[in-house]
């Protein structure tokens, strides 16, 4: 089992940047993959990106070329970088890995 928490939430503005942080409990190297998913108001949680142990990406549709995941295996952290944020964005974020939860973050993205 792993603990999984996040950081680097908050308020921004339409058009801004956040960039979010997971810290595991243990090494990352061993990990099968690692994501990120988001749960907004009413709706379903649902993957935004996600990495593979050998650092392969895959990314939903809406977040295409705004969203970045990477990874810093030396601090075993997780990162989501997010540009030109969209009010459709705001949600809790929450990190995964192999089926283990951090305890999410709320991201609100609003003028």
């Amino acid at each position: 089992q792993v603990q999984l928490v996040e950081s680097g939430g908050g308020l921004v503005q339409p058009g801004g940047s956040l960039r979010l942080s997971c810290v595991a409990s243990r090494s990352m190297f061993s990990m099968s993959a690692m994501a990120w998913y988001r749960q907004a108001p009413g709706k379903e949680r649902a993957l935004v990106a996600e990495m593979s142990r050998a650092g392969s990406t895959t990314y939903a549709e809406s977040v295409k070329g705004r969203f970045t995941i990477y990874r810093d295996n030396v601090k075993n952290t997780l990162y989501l970088r997010m540009n030109n944020l969209r009010p459709e964005d705001t949600a809790v974020y929450y990190c995964n890995a192999e089926g283990n939860w951090g305890q999410g973050i709320l991201v609100t993205v609003s003028s």
